[in-house]
């Protein structure tokens, strides 16, 4: 919101300085200000409120990548766990690579972690000492 607000005021500073340099210039009429608007809003540099917050990027040029090849993306990207639904999956996961450890191995290290002060539960124990 902070941009918006900084981006009007140097736009209306810019426009009294230009009006005061410039004296001979006659005020533009309210269909030239409506039609700066629609090119403004035309071109994304308009937005209203914080719901078009940021303002739309203007339209980018025609992609050079197919539709198959978007769709191959998409699905090598979902087998190694990149795509995530909703809340509840984010941050996404990378797919489990298989561990290397025991489950012995990690209760072990589990108990050590336990025995150095280096593990906590809850927020009693935040941060943890050690």
């Amino acid at each position: 919101m902070k941009n918006i607000a900084t981006a009007i005021l140097l736009s209306l500073g810019v426009a009294a300085g230009a009006q005061a340099a410039d004296t001979q210039s006659q005020p533009l009429t309210r269909a030239q200000v409506q039609a700066e608007l629609a090119q403004a809003k035309a071109t994304g540099q308009y937005s209203f409120g914080e719901l078009d917050y940021p303002a739309p990027a203007p339209a980018a040029q025609a992609s050079s990548v197919s539709r198959a090849q978007v769709q191959d993306e998409l699905a090598q990207a979902r087998a190694a766990g990149l795509i995530t639904y909703g809340e509840e999956q984010y941050p996404p996961q990378v797919a489990d690579q298989g561990s290397h450890l025991t489950r012995a191995q990690v209760q072990a290290e589990l108990a050590q972690a336990k025995a150095e002060g280096h593990y906590s539960f809850g927020n009693l124990d935040y941060p943890s000492q050690g």
